[in-house]
């Protein structure tokens, strides 16, 4: 009975000190023991590094950058090893194996990362891989996964503002779009016409929020947006012509399609690009195409 009094004082004592459950800490190396070398924080908090983490050589006091989350005994560990996602981040993991309790998914540690059945979107399958946000569940103290990532965003409180560039993760599809999550906080729809290139779930990507509608609804634009984007476009066509001898089969005249699949991006900016081109004197536009000067 004693044993388990200290037990559960250990595992509270991890959690409220300032070593930091499924993230990254800077901790200094305290001793070594036949388990391992137990690292220590500012506030004397001390969490185990098992030997096969153990570098070969270091000196008393060392730092190392750990990742700290907890063991199949439900003990607190470090590890040297990256996890593919660390708390309250998202990202697109596989599905090793489903079992009684839910889905067990490769995370990149040894211990996989669980996603119970209450939190999965849709009924998980092994082999298939899922957009799932990491956070630690607070009745049991461990990390665990969601695929229900909408439940954690939010619009209510706008953290951005028409024409800011914004990090993107792809969602899921609609039938008008992708949803997209915007700066790891909020919801965001890139409308199908503004997509000029192949996504999938769980693309990172650039992209500018290009209208707030009512309800702060995000409208998202890949890349930037009215002359910002004009350099980047003429810069891309004038690879394409460099690495095509010298030619693109493209005028003012070829379908948008045409123009997608060749330099996925919208005619307009097409049409904007060839034009700063053709004033700086660097390509010849001819019935056939676009020459390089």
């Amino acid at each position: 009975m004693k044993c388990c009094k200290r037990y559960v004082t250990f595992k509270i004592y991890y959690l409220c000190g300032m070593i930091k459950l499924g993230e990254i800490n800077t901790l200094e190396i305290l001793r070594e023991t036949e388990h391992g070398a137990y690292l220590i924080d500012d506030e004397d908090n001390q969490v185990l590094l098992p030997n096969r983490y153990v570098p070969e050589s270091f000196k008393i006091w060392e730092k190392l950058d750990v990742f700290v989350y907890l063991d199949n005994e439900q003990r607190p560990v470090a590890t040297t090893d990256m996890p593919y996602i660390k708390r309250n981040e998202f990202a697109l993991l596989r599905c090793n194996q489903i079992t009684d309790y839910g889905a067990f998914l490769d995370w990149g540690l040894v211990k996989e990362l669980f996603c119970p059945f209450s939190e999965q979107a849709f009924k998980m399958k092994a082999g298939g891989w899922y957009l799932v946000h990491c956070y630690l569940d607070e009745k049991t103290d461990r990390l665990v996964a969601s695929s229900k990532t909408n439940r954690f965003l939010d619009n209510k409180e706008l953290t951005v503002k028409e024409f800011d560039e914004v990090d993107l993760i792809v969602s899921h599809p609609s039938d008008i779009g992708m949803n997209v999550i915007v700066n790891k906080k909020h919801m965001g729809l890139i409308y199908k016409d503004s997509i000029f290139k192949d996504l999938s779930i769980g693309d990172k990507l650039k992209g500018i929020v290009k209208k707030i509608r009512p309800g702060n609804k995000l409208d998202i634009g890949l890349g930037q947006i009215g002359y910002r984007n004009i350099e980047p476009n003429a810069d891309q066509i004038m690879q394409e012509l460099q690495d095509n001898d010298g030619f693109l089969n493209l005028t003012d005249k070829s379908s948008t399609e045409a123009i997608k699949n060749a330099l996925q991006m919208s005619k307009k900016n097409f049409k904007k690009a060839v034009g700063t081109l053709y004033k700086q004197r660097q390509i010849e536009i001819k019935p056939d195409g676009i020459y390089l000067v």
